[in-house]
């Protein structure tokens, strides 16, 4: 029994350790110092610092950053595809996944689409090594969960968007021709 109330002693001893205030100062000798404990009354720009979760890889658990390294996820999409894809992406940020998008526009990720899937309909989620066609929510799950991903509400939902289309690319800009006077300090007098 004593041996259990040791334990149990420890055990909240060092979770009080894990949350204490760190705090920064200067003492009488001009050093900075740092600790988990009130300075003393004679220290000089006492600050209270607030540390950020050291969380490995930093997308906020050890269990994403394996499932990201062992299995990275790509949506395939078009941007004619509104509903379906939105659903993949619904999916993925939901569960703070992050994601690589690729539009099937060009007739080189047209290829990579037929490589990767066997076809050219979107969306197709790839995770790792897993290619889910199936255009459902439930599937998609199945697919995170069988990788290893958490669960929704383990990482921070993220909001990723679909990306532009190769219409929506701003053109280039005109370029100065002889009947366009240049213009600014560089420009020849």
């Amino acid at each position: 029994m004593n041996l259990n109330l040791l334990r149990l002693v420890l055990l909240f001893s060092f979770a009080a350790a894990a949350h204490a205030q760190p705090y920064r100062w200067i003492d009488e000798k001009g050093r900075v110092q740092y600790s988990d404990t009130p300075p003393p009354a004679g220290a000089k720009g006492v600050q209270k610092k607030r540390l950020q979760d050291n969380a490995v890889g930093g997308q906020g658990s050890y269990e994403l950053d394996k499932a990201m390294r062992e299995s990275p996820v790509t949506l395939y999409s078009h941007p004619d595809c509104k509903q379906q894809c939105q659903i993949a992406r619904d999916t993925l940020n939901k569960r703070g996944i992050p994601f690589r998008e690729v539009n099937v526009e060009t007739q080189e990720t047209q290829d990579e689409l037929k490589r990767v899937s066997g076809g050219t309909l979107v969306p197709v989620l790839l995770v790792g090594a897993q290619v889910e066609t199936a255009i459902s929510a439930q599937a998609y799950e199945r697919a995170l969960d069988l990788a290893g991903y958490p669960r929704a509400g383990v990482a921070r939902a993220r909001n990723q968007a679909a990306p532009p289309s190769i219409d929506d690319k701003p053109a280039e800009p005109a370029r100065a021709t002889e009947e366009t006077p240049k213009r600014g300090p560089y420009a020849p007098r």
